[in-house]
């Protein structure tokens, strides 16, 4: 009730700073840029982070104040549905989140920010099951559109280990995938240590991949647009093939929905 939630308050960024100096040590997370230098900080990227997992909290290490990213200037945008939940909300908000809508990714990228983004979506959360990993991709146009609009370079990045920081139980049927497009969330059960919301101390291993250089274009086809996803597509099922063995998950495939 009393304590600001809005992004640079002087507070939240305090605490902002504190959650990101402690929460790579946590886990432990470590992070791998393939190349550093493709980066350019005057220009804007759409960094693109999968998996979402039950939650994507290791986008943490993509936040500005954890200065790992080439990039100062950027912000991550997430589900409506999280600046509605108590406690998480103001979390987020300390570090920058802002509710993902085609207006304010726009806005962002033609400022010059950079954007974190996941494209999977909590619609990734239908298709997880124990033991592998999961991408929803095949039909996610909008961010790439977006991405070639505003003439921003797309990211791939892939977080091994990030679905076992969590436990869950979902329901099963038809009826469930249909309640989470309508509502705009997965609803699912999920715990993490002593069975509450504090999640296991699980290693992660964040790679993330070279910059895909994208024309800019205002009004782009459909095809062209079908075009550079795919290519997003391949470059992310290399980046995840390529690192595997090194984040300890040799035996795990990658499934694309």
């Amino acid at each position: 009730m009393f304590v600001p939630v809005h992004y640079g308050s002087p507070i939240g960024t305090l605490l902002a700073r504190f959650i990101c100096a402690h929460a790579a040590a946590y886990f432990p997370i470590k992070m791998v840029i393939e190349d550093e230098k493709a980066f350019d900080p005057s220009r804007s990227y759409v960094i693109a982070a999968e998996p979402h997992s039950v939650l994507p909290i290791g986008i943490i290490v993509l936040t500005p104040q954890s200065g790992f990213l080439p990039i100062s200037n950027l912000r991550a945008l997430a589900s409506t549905a999280v600046f509605w939940t108590p406690i998480v909300r103001s979390i987020w908000s300390w570090l920058g989140l802002v509710p993902v809508t085609r207006k304010s990714f726009t806005e962002l990228l033609q400022r010059g920010t950079s954007c974190v983004v996941v494209p999977g979506g909590v619609q990734e959360c239908l298709y997880m099951e124990y033991g592998r990993e999961v991408v929803f991709l095949k039909n996610r146009y909008g961010f790439v559109r977006v991405a070639m609009e505003a003439g921003s370079p797309l990211v791939p990045t892939f977080c091994f280990g990030q679905t076992h920081i969590y436990k869950w139980w979902k329901p099963k049927g038809k009826w469930y995938n249909q309640l989470s497009r309508a509502i705009g969330f997965t609803p699912l059960v999920f715990w993490g240590r002593f069975g509450g919301p504090i999640p296991f101390q699980k290693p992660m291993y964040y790679v993330v991949g070279k910059p895909i250089e994208v024309i800019k274009n205002t009004s782009p086809t459909h095809a062209e647009v079908a075009s550079i996803l795919g290519q997003f597509i391949k470059a992310t099922e290399e980046l995840f093939e390529r690192h595997k063995a090194a984040a300890g998950f040799a035996d795990t495939a990658l499934h694309l929905y």
